[in-house]
């Protein structure tokens, strides 16, 4: 799944590394999905802060997966932010916003799962990745 760019990397590494990218990849389509079903207030039942982070997370699960897939440190950083923040704010939405539901309770403890699985995956995958690079000086002089 995830091609040359990964080629040296042990199997075990893209795997679980492909699999947090296919996790994020889902996050974008059933964001999307639900910003699409249900505009202009795709979260009805939500406070206005938190309808306005399940909307985020439609660029944010993306931005994740494809810098992840692109062997970035900063989208594995992403992608942990992105899960654990979302385990949270699914856990106020389910127990802090009204009776919940078991289907709700189901959903939640999956991300939840989700989320403690990435903080585990990160020391795992983090020294196959690249940290951004820095700018480069420009060519013919030195700035001041």
């Amino acid at each position: 799944m995830l091609g040359g760019l990964w080629s040296g990397v042990p199997r075990r590494v893209r795997v679980i590394a492909a699999l947090m990218v296919a996790v994020l990849a889902y996050g974008t389509i059933v964001h999307i999905v639900q910003l699409v079903a249900g505009w202009p207030r795709p979260y009805p039942w939500a406070p206005a802060w938190l309808e306005a982070y399940f909307i985020s997370l439609t660029l944010a699960d993306a931005l994740a997966a494809i810098l992840t897939a692109a062997r970035r440190l900063r989208g594995l950083q992403l992608a942990v932010l992105v899960l654990v923040t979302d385990a949270i704010a699914n856990g106020y939405a389910v127990y802090g916003l009204g009776p919940p539901s078991a289907v709700a309770q189901v959903g939640q403890a999956v991300v939840s799962l989700l989320a403690i699985a990435s903080l585990i995956a990160y020391p795992l995958i983090r020294p196959y990745l690249r940290p951004a690079q820095p700018p480069r000086a420009s060519a013919g002089g030195v700035s001041g």
